[in-house]
């Protein structure tokens, strides 16, 4: 039997794994990370889902230089994750640049044994 512990490792792995993506923009890897199901809950309350987000990143115009997060509290729900920490991003996008920190809430669910993406919001930390 898997022990929530050793899923808690598993899921900050994925989350690792997410932030190197996105400094390297290795979309293989983004596209895996991400449930077909993926809903994002944006800044002003557009919802996008897998399709949208991919497109974003392929774009070519987004650069990452920092893209990590940390204070993670995970909570397994049987299949299903609640993943909350802060998210750190800073680089390019659309040649403007940005740097920011943002609390964020992620839902994951296990898909064929692997963690998958399933939604995400977030919300910018204030000074």
């Amino acid at each position: 039997m898997v022990t929530d512990d050793r899923r808690k490792d598993e899921l900050l792995a994925v989350e690792k794994a997410w932030g190197d993506a996105h400094r390297a923009l290795d979309m293989d890897t983004i596209e895996d990370i991400l449930s077909d199901q993926y809903r994002q809950v944006q800044p002003g309350g557009k919802v996008v889902g897998k399709k949208e987000m991919l497109a974003s990143y392929r774009s070519g115009q987004r650069r990452w230089e920092i893209a990590e997060s940390d204070q993670h509290e995970i909570r397994i729900l049987g299949e299903s994750a609640i993943l909350i920490g802060r998210w750190r991003g800073k680089g390019e996008n659309t040649g403007k640049p940005f740097d920011y920190q943002a609390r964020f809430l992620a839902v994951y669910q296990l898909e064929e044994g692997a963690w998958k993406l399933v939604s995400d919001i977030s919300v910018p930390i204030e000074d």
